[in-house]
């Protein structure tokens, strides 16, 4: 029998080994192709197939051979390498291993290999959330210079697709495999991470968590008790955040942009639990607000006119007047083409522009960030 033949049979019984200790990475593994190579000093994913130096295999006993599987096969199973975008790739993926390694250990009977990383104040954020508070703590993670999530150039927005209709429906069957078997995921991270994986093109979660925690990068007023409820958002001076959304209904905007706006509406929704929104349409008027809640039925877009985002502005600051925390932004969904107020209101905004919209430093103020053409 061939060495390729030994290692082989070698992955087949590692997968069954992992059937017994968790269907749920199992099903995962068996949609991964696991290729044995000498051109990754350990083991890493490219978000489809997963690759393991032969050596280093070797060297390893079974328990760590599953743990290993499993973090690779999560690594792609929850879209880790397509959804760094431009981000800092060594710090994403250590914030993406602390996820991953958080998920494993909170399984019973898994191992990782010697020097893998874990932070348990840390590992039930999302990746995203991860990533901006290592900003100001690289430091702790110096030694750290192996990265197993492999880059190229990216997939582009057609292999993301892709990617994420593979890995949902992966993700289905393992999910429905595992409650048959009653036999859950059991981790409260992994549960985080698949809510992450939503419609929306932007990552709702980061863009929140920078415009409305006030200290993003540090832990200043944090009570580090609750972050294993999820409680993170504590850091906020007010009681409740508020979201303030607009999106144009001008007679610009047509029924495919008005669909990507809507899109991305459902995306901020499902973004926080914490979050209070209000959602306006508007064109050369404002009409609403209309609140909203994730399980509310987003109501009938209405407008058709010219465009002027000033009616929008002017009804946030008097709806904010009467709010119950003085955090807060203003999200509006256009194609940039309409009037613009004369001075900036007093809550940060996000421009979110639709595809061949305005030139991005034609807006006078807040950040932009455009969508991409479905």
């Amino acid at each position: 029998m061939g060495q390729q033949d030994v290692l082989q049979r070698q992955i087949t019984s590692a997968v069954l080994q992992l059937r017994l200790r968790s269907p749920f990475f199992a099903t995962l593994a068996l949609f991964a192709r696991i290729q044995m190579t000498e051109t990754v000093p350990t083991a890493a994913t490219d978000g489809r197939d997963i690759f393991i130096n032969e050596r280093f295999w070797g060297e390893l006993t079974p328990a760590l051979r599953l743990g290993l599987m499993a973090h690779e096969v999560l690594h792609a199973a929850l879209l880790h390498v397509p959804r760094r975008g431009t981000r800092e790739p060594l710090l994403w993926n250590i914030a993406a291993d602390i996820v991953v390694n958080g998920i494993i250990l909170a399984q019973e009977g898994f191992e990782l290999p010697a020097g893998h990383l874990r932070d348990k104040e840390l590992e039930h954020l999302s990746v995203e959330e991860i990533y901006h508070l290592l900003q100001e703590r690289r430091k702790q993670y110096t030694s750290f210079t192996t990265a197993d999530l492999l880059w190229s150039n990216g997939p582009g927005r057609d292999g993301y697709a892709g990617l994420e209709e593979y890995w949902r429906q992966a993700l289905q069957h393992a999910k429905t495999l595992a409650e048959t078997m009653r036999h859950g995921t059991q981790s409260a991270g992994l549960e985080r991470e698949l809510t992450q994986m939503s419609a929306a093109q932007l990552d709702w979660r980061a863009y929140l968590w920078r415009f409305l925690v006030r200290t993003p990068n540090d832990f200043q007023g944090y009570d580090r008790r609750f972050i294993g409820q999820r409680l993170y958002l504590e850091t906020l001076e007010g009681e409740s955040v508020r979201v303030y959304v607009s999106v144009d209904t001008s007679g610009s905007i047509g029924s495919k942009e008005i669909s990507l706006f809507l899109g991305e509406v459902v995306g901020i929704l499902s973004a926080y639990p914490h979050l209070v929104a209000s959602l306006y349409y508007a064109d050369a008027a404002c009409y609403g607000p209309y609140p909203l809640t994730e399980r509310a039925e987003i109501p009938r877009p209405g407008g058709g006119g010219g465009t002027d985002f000033r009616p929008f502005f002017e009804a946030v600051q008097e709806e904010h007047k009467q709010a119950d925390t003085q955090d807060g932004v203003c999200i509006y969904l256009t194609d940039g083409c309409g009037r613009f107020p004369e001075e900036a209101p007093a809550l940060p905004v996000l421009w979110v522009l639709s595809p061949g919209g305005l030139q991005a430093d034609k807006v006078p103020f807040g950040e932009t960030v455009r969508l991409i053409p479905e």
